[in-house]
């Protein structure tokens, strides 16, 4: 048997009716055996700012240590102004410092973004690809994971559709052969 390797989840998007917590409660829900997936919350992280990562607070030290005991990290983000969220970038920010000491190096990930749109959240699909080639986060290449029309990917009462659930099988069953080969090597 293979072994079962944690997954740190970062949602881009604060809303409590969030489509994209949705589609992360999802891909939890439908995740192969090895992966555990757990999502890391980032909204009460302060702003990064080097002047009081001097001695860090608590939600910095939490953070780092909660991703940094994390065997991969799986990004789930809508697009705002063609980007990443400010509070994931900000994640990512406190994640990385201080130099040198970065929790995410090495960790293999990968990227879905979801959005109402047409192209689901493509641009911040592919500005956070290129955020993560600079902090040494191989991520998966394909499949290429865009939900657009995301707001019907799910009913009323918040269940899955039907019609969705194969795309986001296919990414999550691909995400755990992508992190048990980058875990192996």
């Amino acid at each position: 048997m293979s072994n079962v390797y944690k997954v740190a989840v970062l949602v881009g998007s604060l809303r409590k009716a969030s489509i994209n917590r949705k589609v992360a409660l999802a891909l939890e829900d439908l995740a192969p055996a090895n992966l555990k997936l757990d999502i890391i919350e980032i909204g009460e992280l302060p702003l990064y700012n080097e002047d009081i990562d001097v001695s860090p607070p608590a939600a910095y030290s939490t953070f780092r240590q909660q991703v940094g005991a994390a065997d991969a990290l799986l990004f789930v983000t809508p697009e705002y102004n063609r980007s990443v969220p400010a509070p994931l970038k900000n994640a990512i920010d406190v994640g990385s410092r201080p130099y040198g000491q970065s929790c995410l190096s090495g960790k293999p990930g990968a990227v879905i973004s979801a959005s109402p749109g047409a192209i689901g959240g493509f641009g911040a699909n592919h500005h956070l690809r290129q955020s993560l080639v600079f902090l040494d986060v191989p991520c998966m290449q394909q499949p290429e994971a865009y939900l657009s029309g995301a707001a019907t990917a799910f009913d009323e009462a918040g269940n899955l559709s039907e019609s969705v659930r194969p795309f986001l099988q296919k990414f999550i069953d691909a995400y755990g052969k992508w992190v048990e080969q980058h875990k192996k090597a």
